[in-house]
């Protein structure tokens, strides 16, 4: 199973997509008439110095992103079981899979941009070599507590995210020989209770945008699970101000059977966590198989499904030669039974013999 990946900000580069816009240039059009100025201009010489700037490296991105997977396309002909973004990216995500065209990902992805530059002025730290557990109890050790983690990347790999001045003082509390603190060169803190107001804006803006039927699963930054249809302006509007889990998105995505990542977009940033993540994902596959795995309970499979499945997802069940459609959410009958009901049957389903297409 194969899963194209999208990157977010830290990817872009002065002459990037070069080749892209000659070789689409009625989407290069449609863009430069939607952001009122010239998008090629910006990727290939940035002649004013500001594609560092969330308000500009966010349309940037996403247009060439874009035109990278339209030309994966023409190339490979082959569309993926899955896609996932990382931040900005995740727009392009949702593109491929048809729930936004390419003009209106990019009017969000502008307005986005424009919302995230006017947040209090912060900064952004990348932390190697440090676990998860490690980096929060050095932040609370230090009453380092106006710092969040902004994206945890790899088993080996967070980005911290913050105020300039907390980012600057944590430097000192990390670098320790095994651990490296780099600072990054972002124009805010992204993914952080700083974008809050940024968040609640957007949020509002999205309720008149309508999304169309995703063909494609789209792994959302905020849980690491597929997007539900119906809640992708709330998944949206959530990922600007918190965490993205972009380990345990691969993570679900390699339990899934995925063997095949591609990075569809300038540079290979997201390339280089997946054999990280991979040997991860490894070693813990050998531990399980040691460990005695136990059975979960009805009420924590009712919960699983739920979380990851609305009404209306197509299922395959055994007897029945075409797919069928969840009727209501996973239920308990009779005090121990996970069961389904499935449209045009009466009588429920057991959850056990239902499987998502």
């Amino acid at each position: 199973m194969q899963c194209y990946l999208f990157p977010g900000q830290g990817s872009q580069f002065k002459g990037m997509g070069e080749a892209l816009f000659a070789e689409f240039p009625e989407l290069t059009e449609l863009a430069d008439s939607l952001l009122g100025y010239s998008i090629k201009d910006l990727c290939v010489n940035d002649p004013n110095q500001v594609l560092h700037k969330t308000q500009y490296t966010q349309p940037a991105l996403y247009v060439v992103n874009a035109l990278s997977y339209r030309h994966q396309l023409k190339q490979t002909g082959i569309t993926p079981d899955f896609v996932a973004g990382h931040s900005l990216g995740e727009y392009n995500a949702l593109e491929s899979a048809g729930a936004l065209s390419f003009a209106d990902g990019l009017t969000l992805v502008k307005k986005r941009g424009e919302l995230m530059s006017q947040a209090p002025k912060g900064a952004m730290a990348a932390v190697l070599g440090s676990n998860e557990q490690d980096i929060h109890a050095i932040l609370q050790k230090h009453g380092l507590t106006g710092i969040d983690i902004a994206n945890y990347n790899s088993p080996s790999q967070t980005i911290l995210s913050g105020l300039e001045h907390d980012i600057a003082e944590a430097q000192a509390c990390f670098d320790n020989g095994q651990i490296r603190f780099i600072p990054l060169n972002t124009s805010g803190a992204f993914h952080s209770r700083y974008m809050e107001a940024a968040m609640l804006e957007f949020s509002a803006y999205l309720q008149s945008v309508n999304f169309a039927t995703l063909t494609i699963p789209v792994i959302a930054n905020i849980n690491a699970l597929p997007y539900p249809q119906h809640a992708i302006a709330d998944l949206l509007a959530q990922q600007i101000n918190h965490s993205v889990r972009w380990q345990d998105s691969i993570l679900y995505l390699l339990q899934q059977g995925v063997t095949d990542f591609t990075e569809v977009g300038p540079g290979n940033v997201l390339s280089k966590l997946i054999p990280s993540i991979k040997e991860y994902y490894a070693s813990t596959q050998a531990t399980t198989a040691q460990t005695p795995i136990k059975p979960l309970s009805a009420t924590d499979m009712i919960a699983a499904w739920n979380q990851r499945y609305p009404i209306g997802t197509k299922v395959n069940v055994a007897g029945y030669d075409e797919p069928l459609t969840t009727k209501t959410e996973a239920m308990l009958l009779f005090g121990h039974r996970a069961a389904i009901y499935l449209n045009g049957y009466n009588g429920y389903f057991a959850l056990v013999e239902v499987t998502p297409v």
